[in-house]
């Protein structure tokens, strides 16, 4: 690492210049004059990659999106990536925000994913409607202190109560949207993680709470007896599974459901409400024996599609992909079937949101900017119920395999 660093400040000036280091041990990407991001230096860029590995990036280069556009989400820009999208509908949802019919964009590679969540989303719509509701909506970042013993531990509990009012207003001195709601102290042995609870609006806001939360920790250390902290110690579960997201905290809670007449789930579906439930019974007994976190069948499918069309940071997929699927039979014999997603992680502004196709696909759901978060979240959680009901018919009936030989699988030159 530090090797590297000394050949970065080292070779400056013939990385400004877009060339090799004077030593030609190893060659850097070029980053020319103020990082690179107008047109003609992108394009140059791609043209040393090119020569470097000697493959042509035709496809790389055919990018809408101005590359000046892409400061503050990518460094070293040569272009964009594309991944095919499809769309999926209707949708029809009862939502407190989302309310209407709806047609998703699904960006994917999978062949079947988009077909069988519109099935999902025909009998859904056929049955009336998705209801789907926001129970909480926050963000959290944990920081680790660390004291003498276990005692100063514990009296850094109260500490924090104590001082509550000053940390927030330290933590919101740094933004204009982040509001702390609180703080929940963890104590293991002689160390504290203290959970900071934010409100962040419309934005992801991870980078805005660790703003907030570094200025209040270090006004933390200058007034209580902590000896350093650390500011990220993982309790938060960004980017990462763990049993405490089924509890919430990270992101937004949202629940989605519906009843689904019999004879929908027969003719649509092609299987019976008993026989979801006893798949669901059977793969909820292997989920369990292989200690998954939560119970679902393809909740990352659609969380990964959806977020690639609409500019989320699709790295959260693993945590807001923790949740509960339920499948029950009611006492008339119909279906009744619901999702809970406890921590799920999505943004109309900031980060990639606005950048071109993403924009456009936010715009086709009705949520893009300011406002509309609460929406895109009873969207997600409506299309993932989708996605469960086609997929678990799909083993209950025994046409999974066949599903993927038909639409998953590339046709022949």
């Amino acid at each position: 690492m530090n090797e590297l660093t000394e050949l970065e400040v080292e070779d400056e000036s013939a990385r400004d210049a877009g060339s090799a280091p004077a030593d030609n041990t190893i060659e850097l990407v070029p980053r020319f004059k103020d990082q690179g991001y107008a047109a003609d230096l992108v394009s140059r860029r791609r043209q040393w990659l090119e020569e470097q590995t000697d493959c042509r990036l035709d496809h790389v280069g055919a990018c809408s999106i101005p590359s000046e556009r892409m400061r503050g989400n990518i460094e070293n820009p040569i272009g964009a990536s594309q991944v095919p999208l499809g769309v999926a509908g209707p949708l029809l949802i009862n939502g407190e925000h989302a309310q209407g019919t709806f047609y998703v964009p699904l960006a994917t590679t999978e062949g079947v994913l988009v077909r069988s969540y519109e099935r999902g989303m025909v009998t859904l719509t056929r049955a009336g409607g998705v209801v789907s509701r926001l129970a909480l909506d926050e963000n959290r970042i944990c920081p680790v202190f660390v004291f003498e013993d276990v005692v100063e531990a514990h009296e850094f509990t109260q500490f924090i109560k104590d001082n509550l009012p000053v940390m927030r207003a330290e933590a919101e001195a740094t933004t204009r949207h982040g509001k702390l709601i609180d703080i929940d102290c963890h104590q293991i042995g002689r160390e504290v993680i203290a959970n900071f609870r934010y409100f962040t609006g419309d934005a992801h806001g991870m980078n805005m709470i660790a703003k907030a939360t570094d200025q209040a920790c270090k006004w933390i250390t200058q007034h209580s007896r902590a000896r350093h902290f650390y500011s990220l110690s993982g309790y938060s579960s960004e980017k990462r599974a763990s049993g405490v997201l089924l509890s919430g905290g990270k992101g937004k809670q949202v629940t989605a459901g519906a009843l689904i007449p019999r004879n929908l789930v027969r003719t649509h579906l092609h299987t019976t409400p008993e026989q979801l439930c006893d798949m669901w019974h059977r793969t909820m007994i292997a989920q369990l024996s292989a200690n998954v976190v939560g119970y679902n069948g393809q909740f990352a499918n659609g969380l990964a599609a959806m977020f690639i069309a609409c500019g989320q940071d699709v790295a959260n997929v693993v945590n807001s992909s923790v949740g509960v699927t339920d499948f029950e039979v009611t006492e008339r014999g119909d279906l009744y079937s619901s999702v809970t997603l406890p921590s799920l992680t999505v943004a109309t502004v900031g980060g990639g949101t606005a950048l071109g196709t993403a924009r456009e696909c936010l715009e086709m759901l009705g949520c893009a900017g300011a406002g509309q978060a609460p929406k895109l979240a009873e969207i997600v959680a409506a299309t993932l119920l989708a996605g469960e009901l086609s997929m678990g018919a799909a083993i209950a009936s025994g046409e999974y395999v066949a599903a993927h030989e038909t639409y998953g699988r590339n046709p022949p030159e």
